[in-house]
């Protein structure tokens, strides 16, 4: 892959986005990682009208590495960056929920993605706010790697109006990042959703990114890994498709 010709590519691509939609600009999610953040280097080089939104939920690691890395970024590439703490949204939330969810549930494992799953919903429900009421587009921030594995959250991260990384690899997106001069401290930290203390991408998904991108390019990969992969995929469908339709489907 050229990477100055695929980045020229995916600019003009936002571009024509903006221009037939009539959208006065971009809104996106910024938890300082190597997905928003090459998505927002893109989006400020097609228009000067992007802005991020750092939206802490509970976990300490928003606090702190995240919001530092997304600032950091923000400052490096003239985007400007305002904060919407959503941990007492999320609290008051769960409170309203109360035994409810536990009542009829399947598993504690179930009722606990449950509610992490709220964090990454809130996000979404905070960005179509901010971005209607200034006429701006919500980027999407989802690469390949995620989306065959179904690693994202339904009407959550998953949920946008455009994604201009959506067919690039992990690898992929570190070496647009590099091109481009991110810093690099959002290069070298571990791939995290950033939804408890101590969460990492691979760790959660028990398979590290570069399997995933080699069996993505018809690599060799051990076998029990490729039928986790393929397994993902199949039991995540649903995630990459409209909902279904009565009539329709």
């Amino acid at each position: 892959m050229d990477i100055n010709t695929s980045v020229r590519q995916r600019v003009q691509w936002i571009k024509d986005i903006l221009a037939s939609s009539g959208a006065k600009g971009v809104i996106y999610g910024n938890s300082g990682g190597k997905d928003c953040s090459l998505v927002s280097i893109l989006c400020k080089m097609a228009t000067d009208n992007v802005v991020g939104v750092i939206m802490p939920c509970q976990s300490s690691q928003n606090y702190g590495s995240d919001r530092d890395d997304a600032l950091k970024v923000g400052a490096a590439f003239g985007i400007p960056q305002m904060e919407v703490d959503l941990t007492e949204v999320k609290n008051a939330f769960m409170g309203a929920l109360g035994d409810k969810l536990t009542d009829g549930a399947v598993s504690e494992y179930n009722v606990h993605m449950a509610g992490i799953n709220v964090n990454p919903r809130l996000r979404m429900t905070a960005l179509y706010a901010l971005g209607q009421a200034r006429g701006y587009l919500v980027a999407g921030s989802g690469n390949l790697d995620e989306a065959t594995l179904g690693y994202f959250t339904k009407w959550g991260d998953g949920a946008y109006d455009f994604n201009p990384i959506a067919d690039l690899t992990v690898g992929e997106i570190y070496e647009h990042l590099r091109f481009l001069g991110c810093p690099s401290s959002v290069i070298d930290k571990a791939p995290s959703a950033g939804l408890y203390a101590g969460q990492t991408d691979e760790k959660e998904l028990g398979i590290s990114y570069s399997d995933v991108d080699k069996y993505l390019k018809g690599g060799k990969v051990d076998e029990a890994v490729a039928q986790r992969i393929r397994s993902a995929e199949r039991s995540n469908a649903h995630k990459r498709r409209m909902p279904l339709m009565f009539g329709k489907d």
